[in-house]
């Protein structure tokens, strides 16, 4: 499990910095971003997206992806990625779009959680099937991200 401020520091180190764009989370991954000593030099800033109209709007999720996919689908969280690396001005956009409970949301069901990276190299997404109540689904998210964005700064060495 990788500590926010282990990633802070990578992205120091690289002189690299993080943008986030979430949305089940509601800002708990921005906060564990910014809550290290010496943030402010790695973290650019973050959207909290938690509306599906607010995805297109301050992410640039293209409309018609979120129409196709709905706001939980791998597609949404590549955008909302992008997004923030793109609107925020990042090296790095970190994104989290899922279903914390206690409904599904459609046929998603409660867990469905999305990861995304964009940065130097692409970006990537990974697929989540988390348990239990939305506080743990939402903490098991962040720790999600950040264990991402620190396995893609390990790899770009």
């Amino acid at each position: 499990m990788t500590e926010a401020g282990d990633v802070v520091a990578a992205l120091r180190a690289r002189g690299a910095t993080v943008a986030v764009a979430e949305s089940l989370t509601g800002g708990l991954l921005t906060a564990a971003l910014t809550a290290p000593a010496g943030a402010s030099a790695a973290v650019r800033g973050g959207l909290v997206v938690y509306s599906t109209d607010l995805k297109a709007v301050l992410a640039g999720v293209p409309t018609p992806l979120l129409d196709a996919h709905g706001p939980v689908s791998p597609d949404v969280a590549a955008a909302l990625a992008a997004g923030a690396r793109d609107r925020l001005r990042a090296t790095y956009g970190l994104s989290l779009t899922g279903v914390a409970g206690p409904d599904p949301l459609g046929d998603t069901p409660v867990g469905t959680v999305f990861a995304g990276v964009a940065g130097p190299g692409g970006g990537q997404v990974r697929r989540l099937a988390l348990t239990g109540d939305r506080a743990v689904i939402r903490a098991a998210s962040v720790r999600a991200a950040l264990d991402l964005l620190a396995e893609r700064l390990s790899d770009q060495r």
